[in-house]
């Protein structure tokens, strides 16, 4: 019995430590089995390399590639170990064989380890080379042929085996050694990045170049003789000579590189970048620079986005300049003042709301808000100017204009919409000036939001005009990220399709204020709508166009923020623009959204809704919401004598002599700039001598009621309170306008009270209603 117990107990002790023993090999293996810091980097699309960022440690490692190119496969398996497809992790005979030769030499003559034993050796740094280590390296390799595939432990060490220097692995070597990718290195170059790893202290390009080259060379004899190369290979081969210093690696997209690196340190990213076009826009950017940068303007930004993916095409973020000039600062997402280049948005919710239609006209006269005055960039004023013109003018007075009769409040929350992140504070921080530059934002949200309304264009078109319920999306460099759409909808996401469309349609128009010099950069074979901005101060020039494939932005400037004269966007950023669109292919103009338009009758001069008087009309599409805007103001019916040369009326013309005709318009100060430009405009006719007439009976002035001396007080902040001006008209429901010095200041109806905040001195307020009825006012102000 007691022998049976010792047998059990023996039995189970066995047991135990065979169980042991199988659990600490099943764990022996460490997990991950690397963990080296490894470098950045960031291809194309196409898996192109495109940049690099060194590791942490100082080397150039880069991450496991999964695929080894089978030259560099087939030289290292003919070098190490001819018997790595059929051994299980160590080869016997190479270790008997080593044994033998090393203790006949009393020394470490030959290692014979497999390939598999190397990678364990490499995972195992800095480990004394004895028989014991040896022992463990033989343990761990069998364990690692039992977790991973033959091609699999060829990656571990063609990824982590040490190439010379600060080198490590194959694809970091070859782009080292030979400016290229492993996958496109000759048999010469497979072979000779096969020897280096052998010795990689001793021999690397550059140093003891006779035994490298003779280590390559029997290398590549050993490969003709198996037939795995032809003689002729062979030769060739032989010819090649050897690298002698190490190549700097690809920086094709550098600050798109240091973004990744942040976001994704140590990971090898495939971008979304076509390699193509980025290298293409490098070229042009540094055309560009070398001549701004006699005008001592230094820093260029460029993004191309795929209006379809939402996905990044080319990312240049900053010009090839010098560290003085801050070469390394990424323009792209950093706020700049953004000039006009926030116009379109402002148009297309103007147009969405149903306030104007393309061809509204909108007043262009000199005009003030309290201390603030604006000023069109030629310092001209058109009187009044169809909106879509005053768009693709990028004329500043009509757009503070219709920004005041929009709603400084309604913009800001449009604008909060489009996902202007840079835009922090309140509408109020901000004023009239919003719309000016008064704000910042960044090229990649602003290009971010012209790809969206695109976006928006293109889906209404193609999906049964439905819209999409998260169009305004985040745009990506990641090829594994896609972008999700969200639902369709019938309601819109910000503006509806034709408001977008109407707005394009006038960014077709390209022509700009600066000059006509703007004009050499379109090509009337690609149909772009393109904005151009140029910030206070001359400190930003901003460019961007859309397709209804691509969305390409521009800024340019000095990352420090000083100014230079001719840093306006025409001259500065729309060159490089058209550059850029030229290297894209053709895109078809986008399709009409008709089922978000109506047609209707609109009257040729005016641009509104046709009343029955206009003399001219045509039919047009307009916006569904269009239709909510007033007929024709501006023409009215005057009663003219039979030679149409004098205004009369029933007390000095008989009824059936009196032609009634109908007359385009316009409140005097209008009508003086709009005359300067329009020629064939005419005014109204006088009153005939005989006629009885009582011009300035229709309109008094409640206050002042008389020229006086007004004081205004300031309140606690030390601002003056401002003055309220008041008027009463026989026809209340008319339109008055009111000039303080001849400067418009604003509009009435109904109601005909206004604010003003005039300086300190001696001023004219004029008021003038839409019959040409006008009465003036001298003040004196003392605050």
């Amino acid at each position: 019995m007691k022998r049976i117990i010792l047998y059990v107990k023996r039995h189970k002790l066995k047991v135990v430590v065979i169980a042991t023993l199988l659990v600490s090999y099943y764990f022996c293996l460490p997990s991950p089995l690397f963990k080296d810091p490894t470098a950045t980097v960031i291809t194309s699309a196409t898996h192109q390399l495109l940049g690099a960022k060194i590791a942490s440690d100082g080397q150039w490692r880069f991450p496991k590639n999964e695929e080894v190119p089978e030259k560099f496969k087939t030289c290292i398996i003919n070098f190490e170990d001819e018997y790595f497809f059929k051994h299980p992790g160590f080869n016997p005979i190479s270790i008997a064989k080593a044994l033998r030769q090393n203790l006949k030499s009393g020394g470490v003559k030959r290692g014979g380890s497999t390939l598999t034993q190397q990678v364990i050796r490499l995972s195992r740094k800095g480990q004394s080379r004895t028989y014991f280590e040896k022992a463990i390296e033989l343990i761990l390799a069998t364990r690692l042929e039992l977790k991973y595939s033959k091609e699999s432990i060829l990656a571990f060490y063609a990824s982590y085996a040490p190439f010379g220097g600060n080198v490590v692995g194959l694809d970091a070597a070859a782009w080292r050694y030979f400016n290229r990718s492993a996958e496109e290195l000759s048999w010469a170059e497979s072979a000779t990045l096969a020897v280096l790893p052998n010795a990689p202290s001793l021999i690397y390009p550059g140093k003891n170049q006779q035994t490298l080259l003779n280590k390559r060379n029997r290398l590549l004899k050993k490969l003709r003789d198996n037939n795995t190369i032809d003689s002729l290979t062979y030769t060739l081969s032989l010819a090649e000579s050897l690298p002698q210093k190490p190549y700097p690696l690809p920086q094709t997209a550098a600050h798109l590189l240091h973004k990744a690196a942040k976001l994704h340190p140590g990971e090898r990213i495939v971008t979304t970048l076509n390699s193509k076009y980025q290298q293409q826009t490098n070229t042009i950017v540094s055309n560009h620079y070398n001549v701004l940068k006699q005008n001592e303007i230094y820093n260029i930004a460029v993004l191309i986005l795929d209006v379809h993916s939402r996905q990044v095409l080319t990312y240049v973020g900053n010009s090839p300049t010098d560290r003085k000039h801050q070469k390394d600062v990424d323009i792209i997402d950093k706020p700049r003042s953004t000039g006009s280049i926030l116009k379109p948005f402002l148009h297309a919710a103007i147009l969405d709301a149903g306030d104007i239609l393309p061809n509204t006209l909108i007043a262009d006269v000199p005009t003030n808000f309290g201390n603030y005055v604006p000023e069109n960039y030629n310092k001209e004023f058109d009187g009044v100017v169809p909106a879509k013109r005053a768009l693709s003018r990028s004329l500043n007075i009509p757009s503070v204009l219709m920004l005041q009769d929009y709603g400084l409040d309604r913009f800001y929350h449009d604008l909060k919409a489009l996902k202007l992140r840079d835009i922090k504070y309140n509408a109020n921080h901000y004023g009239l000036s919003l719309i000016l530059g008064g704000a910042e934002s960044s090229l990649w949200d602003l290009c971010k939001s012209y790809a969206n309304l695109s976006s928006t264009l293109n889906h209404f078109s193609s999906s049964s005009s439905e819209y999409f319920s998260k169009e305004f999306s985040e745009p990506t460099f990641l090829a594994s990220k896609t972008i999700d759409f969200g639902k369709k909808s019938t309601e819109k996401t910000v503006f509806d399709a034709a408001s977008i469309y109407l707005t394009y349609e006038s960014l077709k128009e390209v022509n700009r204020p600066e000059g006509n010099e703007s004009w050499e950069f379109f090509d009337d074979s690609k149909q772009i709508a393109w904005k151009t901005g140029t910030s206070y101060g001359f400190r930003d020039a901003w460019a961007i166009g859309t397709t209804k494939d691509y969305v390409v932005g521009v800024w340019v400037g000095n990352a420090d923020g000083e100014g230079r004269p001719g840093l306006v966007g025409v001259q500065a950023a729309a060159p490089i623009l058209f550059d850029v669109f030229d290297i894209l292919p053709k895109s078809e103009w986008f399709d009409k959204p008709y089922d978000a338009m109506k047609e209707v009758e609109i009257c040729s001069i005016s641009g509104h809704r046709a009343s029955l008087i206009c003399p001219k009309t045509e039919l047009h599409f307009i916006q569904e919401s269009g239709l909510k805007t007033k007929s024709c103001p501006y023409h009215v019916t005057i009663h003219l004598d039979d030679k149409e040369d004098y205004q009369v009326n029933s007390s000095c013309e008989e009824l059936d002599k009196i032609r009634h005709v109908p007359w385009f318009v316009l409140p005097p100060l209008m009508e003086y700039y709009y005359k300067t430009k329009n020629p064939f405009y005419k005014s109204l006719p006088p009153f005939r001598a005989d006629c009885n007439t009582n011009t300035f009976e229709a309109m008094q002035f409640i206050y002042p009621n008389e020229t006086a001396t007004i004081f205004l007080p300031k309140d606690f902040n030390g601002e003056a309170n401002p003055l309220i001006l008041k008027i009463a008209h026989t026809t209340p429901e008319t339109t008055i306008y009111w000039y303080l010095n001849e400067t418009f200041i604003g509009a009435t109806k109904d109601i005909h009270e206004i604010a003003t905040s005039p300086q300190e001195g001696t001023h004219t307020v004029t008021a003038v209603d839409l019959f040409g009825n006008e009465i003036k006012r001298q003040l004196k102000i003392t605050i």
